[in-house]
C-alpha cells in the first residue's frame, strides 16, 4: 500500500527511477539540487534530516503525504513528515535513530505534478522560494489538489486555502491559476524572513507568482494529454 524510498536513495537514483507523473515535481526538484556530483552522492533522507527551510524535497514530499521511517536498536517507528521536521535544523529524530526510508502511500501517487524554484541564478542555489503542486482530474474537474511552499516559513507547509479553491474547478482551455488563486490565500499563512537572498516582502510577492506558475504548468500538462 506504499512505495518505499530507502534512506540511501540518491537524487540521481530518483531521477532515473520509473515513477508515476505524481513524482515529476520531486524529479524536477532533484535536477536543481546542487551539481551532478551532489545529486550522485546526496540523499533524499539527508535533505529532510538537514531540516533546512529551503530543503527542496520537502514541499514535494508533503504533497505526496510522505511519512518517515526511523530505526533504532529498539525497533522502527513511522511518523508523518510534517511531524518529523519541527523547525530550522530541528527534527523529532532521537539520538539513537537513523532515517531508513521515506514512505509514500499509493493513494498519493495519482495525478500530475510540477515544481518551481526561485533563486539568484539558475544552478547551485539555495531557494528564495519554491512551490510544488499535484492535481488530480476526474470528469474535467479538479477533484484533488496538493499545494506546498518552501523557504517562506520556518518549515515548508501545505497551502490548504489554495487547495480548497482549486477543488471542484472545471478545466477549460482558458483556465489559469490567476483566475482561481488569490494572494490572500497565500500571504496570511507564510512567514518569510529578510535574509541575504531576499526580503520578506519580496518572498510574499514571489510566492504568489510561483504558486500560480506551478499550477499553470499542471494545467498545461492536463490540456496536452486531453
Amino acid at each position: 500500500d506504499h512505495r518505499r524510498l530507502g534512506g540511501a536513495t540518491t537524487w540521481t537514483d530518483l531521477i532515473r527511477a520509473d515513477l508515476p507523473p505524481a513524482y515529476d515535481m520531486l524529479k524536477l526538484a532533484a535536477r536543481e539540487i546542487g551539481s551532478i556530483q551532489i545529486q550522485n552522492a546526496g540523499t533524499i533522507a539527508g535533505n529532510i534530516c538537514n531540516a533546512s527551510p529551503a530543503a527542496d524535497s520537502v514541499p514535494c514530499l508533503l504533497n505526496l503525504n510522505a511519512s518517515v521511517e526511523l530505526t533504532s536498536p529498539k525497533g522502527k517507528r513511522n511518523i508523518p513528515l510534517e511531524q518529523f521536521i519541527l523547525g530550522p535544523r530541528k527534527t523529532s529524530r532521537q539520538a539513537d535513530e537513523i532515517v531508513t526510508a521515506i514512505l509514500i502511500p499509493k493513494t498519493a501517487e495519482t495525478g500530475l505534478s510540477s515544481f518551481r524554484k526561485l533563486g539568484a541564478r539558475k544552478y547551485l542555489i539555495i531557494s528564495i522560494a519554491m512551490t510544488a503542486a499535484r492535481l488530480v482530474i476526474n470528469s474535467g474537474k479538479i477533484t484533488q489538489a496538493a499545494m506546498s511552499i518552501g523557504s517562506c516559513s520556518p518549515v515548508a507547509q501545505r497551502l490548504t486555502l489554495v487547495e480548497e479553491s482549486l477543488i471542484g474547478t472545471k478545466i477549460s482551455p482558458s483556465l489559469s491559476a490567476e483566475q482561481v488563486v488569490s494572494s490572500d490565500d497565500i500571504a496570511p499563512v507564510i512567514s518569510p524572513i529578510d535574509d541575504t537572498r531576499g526580503t520578506a516582502d519580496y518572498r510574499i510577492q514571489a510566492a504568489t507568482v510561483l504558486v500560480r506558475e506551478t499550477i499553470d504548468n499542471c494545467l498545461d500538462q492536463i490540456r496536452a494529454s486531453a
